[in-house]
């Protein structure tokens, strides 16, 4: 069978995903990377003065083979590995770390692209965006760097693609070795029905019989943490989920390992920690400034935490001198939720049908921006849960694709995410993109959603549309292709929609009989908006703190993991009684990949935009079309093609204010 990464994209741009096999990748990437290389060799060789077409743009342009099989790849290692999958990635992520930094650490490259920085040519706003982003590209890959050093650089950064992608890797397998089996009905004192059946069914699914298997996914544990009465069975499997990393595999050493190697390359290309050199390239800049924003919310954050676990302590019956612990505070913050506003998460769920939630976005982006999603299933998918659609304006005319994959699998990575199958770009016409969001709802009938899952799909639409909605000419500006503290702000922004009243009417029905969600339950809903705001802000901002630590400290290599994690949590004056979201062991945003290292802030900086910005949305309308148009056309249609702040002060006419945020969170 021919390979279907060597013929052209189909008009839809979905991969022949039914006629892929494994050993096609492999064939794929071998002359991806030769063809590419050519191209470079090309470039290089030109007896041309350098311009931007002959090598801005034919760079930009080269490498189509292995974007078509990267984008496939990559994102299936993700959504749907197997062991084979695993054992190619780690062949693939070094060769590839290699490939590029061939390219972006040649020298004989960069000067063509320096020659054109420093030239006269006459370039569109987009062309200078792009040749900005190119040559900082290089500089931070070493190119301007010795040779030695350059090679030095170019061994870390593959060294660091092993290392990350085993974290990742470890992490998984360690997830889903755990399972907590109960075969006791009493063991189940306290569960809600609906969480009883999930574990049933989890159980079946792993051939036991006459049991109930929790495990370390989101949609398991955290139903556990709010209603088990046993206190035991919490904190075991909590300590299941914080030991992730430590028991059938040890991340620690990859840590170590990790940590050291971003130092020294800092170092390298002349920067004083890893911190310094990821921020230099975000909006934040520094260390400083990212810094001075956690500790604006940080110390309003732990006045309101104190207040939480005083009436958490009061609610609870525990024995004088007893503390709280970490897998208490879930427990006890659900009765004092019902306590104070007569609320039942369980209730709750009963209008959030998974269907009807996918509905209601939808329902939102057209209101917005008109679009309109028409299931596809004569498109192909990578897995039957996969549910494809296509996605047109209001007129017509096609946008994109998008793919949604809702459920857990043992193939899946955890949390939720956005990725592409295809980027926007232009080749003489608008190249459509395919995009996917990924989530790990359980699957079940009917599939019920909680109110974080809720915000987690807007969340991860938002994202979808960011690059749904791209339309930049060239694909490396495109879509969520922005400086990291930017990215978050199409999909936090989004979120807002999900629990105001008119849109809750819109979609949200009782799963049985189709009652549209009481006015009575909306308000309570918006009354415990607030609630618990300080243990959910202080485990994410602890996360934040830990993440600087690790990349700042330019010896936090040497130690023990434990104990650096520890002294990182009481530089900060950490509670004891709230862990941080992650600790390092499984930390997948800062030890996975690059991406998110010195950089898990990022949600908090693009929080303080998202809540301004919506601030327009309620002074005009929450679907005010002019306010609509103003941020599609500002920041889901220009991606990265300009500076993310002047992007901002487009759509909203000046500087975003920190208050919003405060106020949203109840800590003004």
């Amino acid at each position: 069978m021919s390979n279907p990464f060597f013929a052209p994209s189909a008009p839809h741009g979905i991969p022949d995903f039914p006629n892929l096999r494994f050993e096609h990748y492999r064939e794929a990437f071998d002359k991806g990377f030769a063809e590419q290389g050519e191209e470079i060799q090309r470039i290089v060789a030109s007896a041309e003065a350098p311009t931007f077409e002959n090598t801005l743009l034919a760079l930009e342009n080269s490498g189509a083979t292995l974007r078509r099989v990267e984008d496939v790849f990559w994102n299936l290692t993700s959504s749907d590995t197997d062991e084979k999958l695993q054992a190619l990635e780690c062949e693939i992520a070094p060769e590839s770390s290699a490939h590029r930094s061939a390219i972006y650490g040649n020298p004989k490259l960069f000067s063509r692209v320096q020659a054109v920085y420093d030239s006269e040519e006459e370039l569109s706003p987009e062309q200078r965006q792009l040749l900005e982003e190119t040559r900082q590209l290089f500089v931070r890959s070493g190119a301007a760097l010795d040779e030695a050093d350059r090679h030095r650089v170019s061994a870390i950064t593959e060294k660091l693609a092993v290392l990350c992608t085993r974290f990742g890797q470890n992490v998984l397998a360690d997830s889903n070795a755990y399972a907590l089996v109960l075969t006791d009905e009493k063991d189940l004192a306290g569960l809600p029905a609906y969480v009883r059946d999930m574990g049933r069914e989890e159980a079946r699914s792993r051939g036991h019989l006459d049991a109930w298997v929790f495990t370390l996914s989101r949609s398991s544990i955290t139903p556990f943490l709010q209603y088990a009465d046993q206190r035991s069975l919490r904190e075991a499997i909590y300590r299941g989920y914080t030991e992730c990393g430590t028991r059938t595999v040890d991340n620690r050493p990859l840590i170590r390992e990790i940590v050291a190697l971003r130092q020294e390359r800092a170092q390298l290309l002349g920067f004083e920690s890893h911190a310094d050199f990821m921020l230099d390239d975000r909006m934040a800049r520094t260390t400083e400034a990212v810094r001075e924003l956690l500790d604006q919310v940080w110390d309003p954050c732990q006045a309101q935490v104190a207040r939480e676990a005083t009436a958490l302590l009061e609610c609870s019956g525990l024995a004088a001198g007893e503390e709280l612990a970490p897998w208490d505070w879930w427990y006890y913050t659900e009765k004092l939720r019902r306590q104070r506003f007569d609320l039942d998460p369980d209730e709750l769920k009963q209008y959030f049908t998974l269907e009807n939630v996918r509905d209601g976005v939808f329902a939102v982006a057209n209101k917005l921006y008109g679009l309109v999603f028409k299931e596809r299933r004569d498109l192909p998918v990578y897995h039957p849960d996969v549910v494809p659609y296509e996605v047109c304006e209001a007129d017509g005319t096609r946008v994109g694709f998008f793919l949604f994959d809702f459920y857990s699998r043992p193939s899946k990575r955890s949390g939720a995410w956005m990725s592409e199958f295809r980027a926007q770009s232009y080749d003489g016409q608008r190249v459509t993109p395919v995009i996917v969001n990924c989530c790990n709802f359980p699957k079940s009938t009917p599939c019920l959603l909680g109110v974080d899952e809720v915000r987690t799909l807007f969340h991860e639409f938002g994202h979808g549309l960011h690059g749904l909605l791209s339309d930049v000419p060239y694909a490396s500006l495109g879509g969520t292709n922005v400086k990291q503290d930017f990215v978050e702000l199409p999909s936090q922004i989004m979120e807002h929609w999900a629990m105001e009243p008119q849109v809750l009417k819109s979609y949200a029905r009782h799963v049985d009989s189709g009652e549209v969600i009481p006015d009575a339950l909306i308000a309570k809903l918006k009354d415990s908006e607030q609630f618990k705001q300080g243990f959910a802000t202080t485990e994410y901002l602890a996360a934040c703190y830990l993440d600087l630590a690790w990349h700042s400290d330019p010896r936090a290599a040497e130690g023990d993991v434990e104990a650096f994690e520890a002294q990182a949590m009481a530089a900060i004056g950490k509670t004891p009684m709230i862990d941080p979201r992650y600790k390092s062991t499984y930390f997948q945003h800062i030890f996975s990949d690059d991406a998110y290292s010195a950089g898990y802030y990022v949600y908090i900086w693009a929080e303080v935009l998202d809540a301004d910005g919506y601030e327009a949305f309620k002074e005009n309308g929450l679907f005010d079309s002019n306010t609509a148009r103003a941020f599609r056309s500002h920041v889901l249609e220009r991606g990265g093609s300009a500076d993310p702040m002047a992007l901002y002060r487009a759509f909203r006419g000046r500087d975003p204010r920190v208050e919003p945020l405060l106020r949203n969170r109840g800590l003004l």
